[in-house]
């Protein structure tokens, strides 16, 4: 009976289609499901000899494989806190994000898919360390400035147009019903601390109205932060920046598009037409 009752009880997991891992080179729980699994396994298998080309054209083609994915927001929203693995669903940030994990372990010569569960938390926590969700990176120019700092991506941002991004960062804390997870209290302090951090950074952006002028220095596989006008937050949107006819166009996971997809608009077009969006940040991979 208690062979029958192990047998049934692991059954049930896998048809829920959850499995938390553990193991001595990922010591963290991980949420995700077999099809997770299948799709980063492919990736890594077709493109796992690409290793003499750069990082960035590395995400580019991983971003382009993944054309069509769903667009859904809030797959990580997880408590507790855990590194979450989805990609049958994206939304901007999990979706370039998966494509740089990817690509950092093929070229780490170490193919694995526990490889990328290791790169993958190291990206999206800070110090690569999960201990509650205020150690999740939230802010974007805090994840660029924080994986800056780990040596996977470098912010060209001062160094495309020179131009300071001066704000003050507090929409979490300011908008806590708006995150489940601060209905929590006690996670509103640390966020406080952390948006005090990244308001007081140097830190710069490609204005919209410089776009023509340095769009030249702008490469394929750069992540780029969409700027806001959005009182107290610094970035709205992430995209990998692809160049079509000599002009760079955004492959995102987009909300009004509902997928994965390469925009039929310039990134000129895009910030002209959006009524909230005013430039960019560049994080390029390393």
């Amino acid at each position: 009976m208690k062979t029958i009752f192990r047998l049934f009880m692991m059954i049930s997991i896998i048809s829920i289609g959850i499995i938390f891992y553990l193991n001595a080179q990922t010591p963290e729980p991980v949420v995700f499901e077999p099809r997770d699994k299948a799709i980063v396994d492919g990736l890594l298998k077709k493109f796992g000899h690409d290793t003499k080309i750069s990082t960035s054209e590395l995400v580019v083609k991983i971003g382009t494989e993944l054309l069509g994915t769903p667009y859904v927001a809030n797959t990580l929203e997880k408590e507790p806190e855990q590194l979450v693995v989805n990609l049958r669903e994206l939304d901007c940030t999990t979706f370039a994000e998966n494509c740089l994990a990817i690509a950092v372990t093929i070229q780490s010569g170490k193919p694995s898919f526990n490889h990328y569960l290791k790169t993958l938390q190291n990206l999206r926590y800070r110090n690569g360390i999960i201990d509650g969700y205020p150690s999740r990176i939230h802010y974007f120019s805090d994840w660029i400035w924080e994986n800056d700092k780990k040596n996977v991506v470098r912010n060209v941002s001062s160094e495309i147009a020179g131009t300071r991004y001066i704000k003050t960062i507090n929409f979490m804390s300011t908008h806590p019903e708006s995150y489940r997870q601060l209905k929590n209290a006690a996670f509103i302090p640390p966020l406080v601390k952390q948006e005090k951090e990244i308001s007081k950074r140097e830190l710069y952006y490609l204005p919209e109205e410089k776009l023509a002028e340095y769009e030249y220095k702008l490469k394929d596989g750069d992540i780029a932060g969409i700027t806001t006008n959005i009182q107290g937050l610094d970035i709205q949107h992430v995209v990998i920046l692809i160049r079509k006819n000599n002009k760079i166009h955004l492959l995102h996971a987009s909300q009004t598009g509902g997928k994965v997809l390469i925009s039929e608009e310039t990134l000129e077009e895009y910030l002209k037409n959006s009524k909230q969006g005013n430039g960019i940040m560049v994080a390029r991979p390393l």
